[in-house]
């Protein structure tokens, strides 16, 4: 009895768990023959190729999928890996948000793109152009993620008590969380401020940002005929001008 393409692929995913690289990969190959826009097979032979360092055939490969099934968001996460793997950080960036928005509160995704937005912020090399694109990079996520605000506040539980999303994936987001601001108080510390200062720039930046967004999440900003990205900008120059100056004393 022939088997069928569900009874292959279901066999090719069981060996590329297994290790059997090659083995799956004859079979993805198999299925992509009678079914050349088998999304699942295209994604998992572009995982492939993603594990064994072909970036750029992985990057092929899931763009394909990702044209016969676009909301897959394991396959936009796995896309962004591979542009990170690439140092192709703009474009890691961009997949691995589109991931976001169909899994906000994905550790594996949250990881990832914490690692490729701390990646793209060490490209400045100035002090105050790290801070300021630390910063800015950081606001910009949840400007443009507004659903994933709620999860910046698991750093800082302060008075706000969050439900938690389970203790082991609470401190996934954490880490992940923590990756995309901490190049904000490194760069502080380069502009002269001590680490305890440094550490609550990075509090303050994030206390800004996020009053910030929620006014303009909200509308509220609109009543003081204001921009939240321009307000930020605002913030980010004055408290750079400022540390420079302590600098100069």
């Amino acid at each position: 009895m022939t088997p069928s393409l569900d009874d292959l692929y279901r066999a090719a995913i069981r060996l590329h768990q297994q290790g059997r690289g090659s083995e799956a990969a004859a079979l993805y190959d198999r299925i992509l023959s009678e079914q050349p826009r088998h999304a699942g097979a295209l994604h998992l032979k572009g995982v492939l190729a993603l594990q064994a360092g072909d970036y750029e055939g992985a990057i092929a490969l899931i763009q394909q999928s990702l044209a016969i099934e676009p909301k897959h968001g394991l396959a936009m996460a796995n896309l962004g890996v591979a542009y990170r793997s690439l140092s192709r950080f703009d474009e890691a960036i961009v997949w691995l948000r589109k991931a976001l928005v169909l899994d906000p509160n994905s550790p594996m995704v949250l990881a990832n793109l914490g690692q490729a937005v701390s990646r793209a912020i060490l490209h400045a090399r100035e002090p105050a152009d790290r801070f300021r694109a630390a910063a800015m990079a950081f606001f910009r996520y949840y400007a443009d993620n507004p659903r994933d605000l709620d999860l910046g506040f698991y750093l800082f539980r302060g008075g706000m008590k969050p439900h938690g999303l389970g203790k082991e994936r609470d401190e996934t987001l954490n880490a992940a969380l923590e990756a995309a601001l901490h190049p904000i108080a490194e760069a502080g510390q380069a502009l002269g401020a001590r680490r305890e200062e440094a550490k609550l720039l990075m509090v303050d930046t994030f206390a800004h940002a996020a009053g910030l967004l929620l006014l303009a999440h909200t509308g509220r900003i609109r009543m003081f005929g204001a921009s939240a990205p321009h307000l930020m900008e605002r913030f980010v120059r004055s408290t750079i001008a400022t540390l420079i100056e302590k600098q100069k004393k």
